[in-house]
């Protein structure tokens, strides 16, 4: 796992860039993609891929301990598609 710290020195390191100026740079990216996700807005990294926010129905669903069947309410989902670029680098 990769965290968010191991990008922004990474990033800090290749851009001759502090660690705290690093760290910005990635929590600003992240920041976007947010706030274009609450947005309803599409987010694309050509190259990486989309993400993209999909709303999900109010269903039905059964409690398995008591088999009770419950409602789920609608709700709102962040989905990520990975590029064909990425998707190729993968499957190497």
């Amino acid at each position: 796992m990769t965290t968010t710290n191991e990008i922004a020195d990474k990033i800090a390191v290749e851009h001759n860039l502090t660690k705290t100026q690093g760290k910005a740079i990635v929590e600003a990216v992240i920041a976007s993609i947010t706030q274009a996700a609450i947005a309803g807005n599409e987010t694309s990294l050509p190259g990486f891929g989309k993400f993209k926010v999909k709303a999900t129905p109010e269903r039905e669903a059964r409690n398995p301990a008591t088999g009770a069947t419950i409602k789920v309410a609608a709700a709102k989902k962040l989905a990520f598609t990975p590029a064909k670029a990425l998707k190729d680098a993968l499957n190497k």
